[in-house]
């Protein structure tokens, strides 16, 4: 029977867990603190750990790294309600077989630990130090998934295909890939394939020599030279040409090349990530994109959630920027009333992380309060269309029924009957010029109906 230890200072996570647990045949051990859990490791071993990250005295993290320096072949399972990629980071740094974010699934956590004590080795991860600043945040489960793969990639040296919507992050997560690789101290170059034209395309990523073209009045060194030992991020991959998806394909697979116009092979070892908002396979299907190449630069996949899949996320995101736009332009902080967060988290955001960073600038500008109201918010937060644009309404209100259950809303159809009633009430009050006779006609009610509904919504 295998003996599980729970450490953590909150006595009903660890009476929940150990519930759990031993209903599933495990023994288990609890601590309230890291110190008393690494007092019994003298007289005993456990056959997993599981600890949460922020405690008094020795933190989870500590504990964690010295339980992987004295017992490396006990697994230790970090659990933290402190959902950012340095979190997620920190746990496998010190050695952690696993994390698991709080609030966590019960039936996720057993699962863990089962696979925690199969008889095969969990992933490690580099024993430095994490960067103090936090690159990337998010509670959201996707998120999760992705503070994963970035952990579980920290050693390696393989291509990586990072996928998501224009605005969701790809190249932070690039970014985060190489910072927290063994080429971490080499350069970090990135490119927009879509940003450069084709004919110019060929010498930014090669280099060219003195005079091979019209214009070529320098030898020139392109970003595989220029990143070297360290990482090359190939953004927008799928808008690349035909004819350099071969000579890119050649290029991987030799790790040599001629810069335009050279005789002089040049080799180099550059590790690429690549970065797409396209369906490569899709492309990879028509015939617009090699397959090879496809395989070559896809070994690992991560795929980025739209920010309206991660709703969730809105708060802390929106914190963040509202905190860095502050600081930016030294001013005072503005903060969203809870009204106005729910509206944003309601948002359908087509620019995604982007989008909403650029929002909270406008709010740090134009907003006239420290709190910032509903109707403080920029029109197209608000739904309110662009002038002369018509409104397809029954899309609208598919969105707005698919973003309150994207965020977890109960009871949503009560919420929406009230909210639509309560817009046709002041619409038609309006047009009527507050006669409630006529708005009633109007709405195809009586006068005593349309009396009710506006002590109900509390309509003046």
């Amino acid at each position: 029977m295998h003996n599980i230890w729970i450490v953590d200072d909150d006595s009903s996570i660890r009476w929940v867990l150990a519930r759990a647990l031993r209903a599933e045949g495990f023994e288990v051990r609890d601590f309230e603190d890291a110190e008393s859990a690494l007092q019994a490791l003298d007289s005993a071993t456990p056959d997993v750990l599981m600890t949460d990250i922020r405690m008094p005295g020795i933190s989870g993290l500590e504990l964690a790294q010295q339980l992987h320096e004295q017992l490396p072949h006990v697994p230790c399972i970090v659990m933290t309600a402190h959902t950012d990629l340095d979190s997620a980071l920190a746990s496998y740094e010190s050695g952690a077989f696993e994390y698991l974010p709080k609030p966590f699934d019960l039936d996720e956590a057993v699962r863990l630990v089962r696979r925690a004590v199969e008889p095969k080795e969990g992933a490690r991860v580099a024993d430095e130090a994490p960067d103090k600043e936090v690159e990337i945040i998010g509670e959201a489960p996707a998120m999760q998934e992705v503070f994963r793969a970035i952990g579980r990639l920290a050693k390696s040296n393989i291509n990586v295909m990072i996928c998501g919507q224009s605005g969701t992050g790809k190249e932070l997560v690039a970014n985060a890939l190489h910072r927290h690789s063994p080429r971490a101290s080499k350069p970090f170059v990135a490119i927009n394939i879509a940003a450069i034209p084709g004919e110019l395309l060929e010498s930014e990523l090669f280099g060219h020599e003195k005079g091979a073209f019209t214009g070529a009045q320098a030898q020139r060194k392109g970003r595989f030279e220029q990143a070297n030992g360290g990482t090359l991020f190939l953004d927008e991959i799928g808008e690349m040409s035909a004819e350099l998806q071969t000579r890119l394909l050649r290029v991987l697979s030799d790790k040599r090349f001629y810069r335009v116009g050279g005789r002089d092979l040049i080799s180099v070892d550059v590790r690429v990530l690549a970065a797409t908002n396209r369906n490569l396979e899709k492309q990879v299907q028509e015939g617009h994109f090699r397959e090879d190449l496809y395989h070559r630069l896809n070994v690992i996949r991560i795929d980025l959630p739209a920010l309206r899949e991660r709703a969730e996320d809105v708060p802390l995101l929106s914190k963040r920027f509202l905190r860095a736009s502050a600081d930016e332009l030294q001013v005072d902080m503005k903060v969203l009333s809870d009204e106005a967060l729910q509206r944003m988290m309601a948002y359908d955001w087509p620019g995604n992380v982007r989008q909403l960073e650029n929002i909270c600038r406008w709010i740090t500008v134009m907003a006239p309060a420290l709190k910032v109201g509903v109707e403080d918010l920029p029109k197209e937060v608000l739904g309110e269309p662009a002038e002369g644009r018509a409104v397809n309404w029954e899309s609208a209100l598919a969105k707005v029924v698919q973003q309150q259950l994207n965020i977890g809303k109960k009871d949503v159809l009560s919420d929406l009957v009230k909210r639509f009633e309560s817009t046709l009430l002041k619409v038609a009050l309006d047009h009527t010029g507050g006669h409630r006779q006529n708005a009633a006609k109007l709405l195809g009610w009586g006068r005593n109906t349309l009396t009710r509904k506006l002590k109900e919504l509390e309509i003046e």
